[in-house]
């Protein structure tokens, strides 16, 4: 299976690290399925890979019953949710658990180094094409 990368405001991407964010929010349907790895990558200013964690589910519904079921875990207040989903039909919360964090973050500029790399603008699979360090990440966590 493989990893999701996905891209995420540097608070959030600490919140899921240090584990008091379980919940992660996207405007559309994630059909990766639980199991998969992610692979966080911190956007500006810290643009870099910092961690990873597991999905373990996700629920997909209108934002006011996602907001209800899920606002203790999302690590933002209803403000910041509502414009984040302002005019979307449909929100998701992806559950995730196990994060680990990197060692050292990989910046953006050290993983352009050895591929032709871009960062999502949400998230993607990891593909063949991607930095070895990206492809061979999940393996060296299960070893």
């Amino acid at each position: 299976m493989r990893p999701l990368l996905m891209s995420l405001r540097p608070r959030f991407a600490e919140a899921i690290l240090d584990g008091t964010k379980t919940v992660e929010l996207r405007r559309t349907r994630l059909s990766a399925p639980d199991g998969t790895h992610l692979i966080l990558y911190a956007s500006s200013p810290v643009m870099a890979v910092v961690g990873t964690a597991v999905i373990v589910g996700r629920d997909t519904d209108t934002p006011a019953r996602i907001w209800r079921r899920h606002r203790k875990h999302v690590g933002l207040l209803r403000p910041e949710y509502d414009e984040y989903f302002d005019g979307s039909e449909l929100a998701t919360a992806v559950y995730v658990r196990d994060p680990r964090r990197l060692a050292t973050p990989w910046p953006l500029s050290a993983l352009r180094d050895t591929a032709k790399f871009q960062p999502p603008q949400s998230y993607r699979f990891v593909s063949d094409d991607d930095p070895a360090q990206l492809r061979n990440l999940v393996p060296a966590y299960l070893q």
